[in-house]
């Protein structure tokens, strides 16, 4: 899926500014309502994100830094994001919400002179600057949706879906690696229809495993929002049907996931 830098970026400004907007007019009490992620408020996913953007500009900017703070992170163990929201949690809501537009500003100018096939340092395998930023999109999306559930809000999809839905395809030998299993040589053939009714599709044609159904269902399945049970996707064939189960579109250790059920149960970040 080619794309340039700027529309990329545009897509990026568009999905940060819809959770601002949400952000914005929320009275104090409700940044410390509870999330989703088990231990977390709605503030938690704020500062989860700032942190995140400052350290991918230090990806772009200053590769050595990047380094070292990867390193440190590691120290901390897998679940290195619960240490880094405790630093924050003193924070309040207002200056919680200008360092969340200073950091994402900083990490959007950064990025726009940088060539988006330029492969960078990252957490796992090195990324390139396209798929960082896709990535902070769907950061962006996925840890906004566990915004919107914290209040019990429902949000529009966005055509913007289509850039979650490409990293999560992209994303099924990582899928099977962080769960310590054998990558599988079957292909997958994804078919999507987009929040506009338009076809998205992914993989050969005739493949014998394949997934399909809303976009919507499969982004929130692929950033692990949603339990595959409690969505209309279907998919056909042994593989198809196990990488639904373990898919995630995002780096490092895969957490728990929601639980079938869900509003009604809870999951790990």
């Amino acid at each position: 899926m080619p794309v340039a830098m700027a529309d990329l970026l545009a897509d990026l400004r568009a999905e940060s500014d819809d959770l601002d907007a949400l952000l914005a007019p929320l009275p104090a009490d409700s940044w410390e309502l509870p999330t989703p992620a088990a231990g977390w408020a709605v503030r938690d996913q704020v500062s989860h994100l700032a942190a995140f953007d400052e350290v991918t500009t230090r990806q772009a900017g200053d590769a050595d830094a990047f380094r070292a703070e990867v390193d440190e992170l590691w120290t901390l163990g897998d679940d290195f994001t619960e240490h880094v929201a405790r630093q924050h949690r003193g924070r309040s809501p207002d200056d919680l919400l200008a360092w969340s537009r200073r950091a994402r500003a900083e990490m959007i100018d950064v990025f726009a002179g940088v060539d988006p096939a330029t492969m960078l340092p990252w957490f796992g395998p090195p990324m390139s600057a396209a798929s960082s930023m896709t990535a902070r999109l769907m950061e962006t999306w996925a840890h906004g949706q566990d915004v919107f559930d914290g209040l019990g809000l429902d949000r529009p999809a966005t055509a913007r879906l289509r850039h979650i839905a490409h990293l999560g395809v992209r994303a099924l030998p990582n899928s099977y690696r962080a769960h310590r299993l054998p990558v599988p040589e079957d292909p997958v053939r994804v078919v999507l229809r987009g929040p506009d009714g338009d076809e998205w599709a992914w993989g050969e044609e005739g493949a014998s495993d394949v997934v399909r159904g809303p976009a919507l269902d499969f982004c929130l399945v692929v950033t692990r929002r949603r339990h595959p049970d409690d969505t209309a996707l279907e998919a056909t064939g042994p593989v198809a049907t196990e990488w639904l189960s373990i898919a995630q579109a995002f780096a490092g250790p895969p957490g728990s996931g929601r639980q079938p059920g869900y509003p009604a149960g809870s999951g790990g970040r």
